[in-house]
């Protein structure tokens, strides 16, 4: 399960704003976890919950939002939005596509005390 490395670098950045920035704890983080990203919310959001424990984001709510995939389509020459990376075009049905976004895994916003 990758999604507790990425939750254990996700704290480590944490602190390291908290000594920067001189605040003790976060209230609240929001991700934005492209559909692309082979990332899955339910399980980042599981290991967040156990790497928290005893740190400065012990008590943070998590929001993820999910952004959706973005593809460029070869066969219509245009930008559409698929629901997963072998989804085919939704508007032409083919399957040259390239992506274009939807791979990131972003801290958006941080709320601290």
């Amino acid at each position: 399960m990758h999604e507790l490395s990425l939750c254990e670098r996700l704290l480590e950045l944490l602190q390291e704003e908290s000594r920067r920035h001189a605040f003790h704890r976060v209230t609240r983080i929001r991700l934005a976890v492209g559909r692309f990203a082979c990332v899955d919310p339910d399980a980042l959001r599981f290991a967040f919950d156990v790497v928290r424990r005893d740190t400065l984001a012990e008590e943070a709510t998590v929001d993820i939002d999910q952004p959706p995939g973005l593809v460029w389509c070869e066969d219509c020459a245009r930008e559409r939005q698929v629901p997963t990376r072998l989804a085919p075009c939704p508007a032409c049905g083919g399957l040259r596509l390239s992506p274009r976004g939807g791979e990131d895994l972003t801290l958006v916003e941080l709320e601290v005390a």
